[in-house]
């Protein structure tokens, strides 16, 4: 199983990277990306000190680590350029924190996020049709996700994502050790936003795509 959206320490999780990581491998996930929540302030100091780690743990061998960044609350019109610095910087992968209904995040956010090529939009709460389709023509993967709140509208987005074609993945947003599900279960949540095993599976093969993309 792959994960391609937690957090450590150098945001607002609880955990050093190590140990983030070493949790995850024993839950059983072969590869995590760490998507520490940044916006023109602090991308300069999180995204060269994550590469620094996963340089190195990723030379050990073992359960591999992608350095990435969640653009958080970030003003829509200044989405593409921090997407671009954030590659610069050494960023893997990068999320935006999408329209989520439980966070007061600006408006045109999630399409922004879409027009910018993000990697991921997460949590993108009552996303629109239109928005979604633009992600299709953009592939960029819309998010289903573990985390309590944010998956209010998971049904939604499986629903719309489905009727469209978009892309689909499943991640944790982990800021915390009881964020992070057994690899085993993690289909009850695909279950239980109405979608099916051949869903999940589908799912599992684009997370891979999307980490192939991006070590390219």
């Amino acid at each position: 199983m792959i994960d391609l959206h937690t957090h450590s320490l150098w945001s607002d999780g609880e955990l050093a990277p190590a140990e983030l990581t070493r949790r995850f491998e024993v839950a059983g996930y072969s590869l995590v990306a760490i998507t520490d929540h940044g916006d023109q302030s602090n991308i300069d100091l999180i995204i060269p000190r994550l590469a620094a780690f996963c340089e190195e743990n990723n030379s050990r061998g073992g359960m591999r680590v992608i350095p990435g960044i969640e653009l958080t609350h970030i003003p829509p019109e200044s989405i593409p350029s921090l997407v671009s610095r954030s590659r610069k910087l050494g960023a893997k992968l990068v999320v935006i924190h999408g329209e989520t209904i439980v966070e007061p995040v600006a408006p045109g956010t999630n399409k922004m996020a879409i027009e910018s090529s993000a990697d991921i939009l997460a949590h993108p709460g009552l996303i629109t049709e239109e928005e979604v389709a633009l992600a299709k023509e953009r592939s960029v993967s819309l998010e289903l996700t573990s985390r309590k709140g944010h998956s209010l509208t998971n049904g939604h987005v499986a629903r719309l994502a489905q009727k469209v074609g978009a892309l689909l993945v499943l991640n944790s947003d982990a800021h915390a050790p009881g964020d992070i599900w057994p690899a085993s279960r993690l289909h009850e949540i695909v279950v239980g936003a109405g979608l099916t095993g051949d869903d999940y599976q589908t799912m599992l093969k684009n997370a891979e795509q999307i980490v192939e993309q991006c070590l390219t």
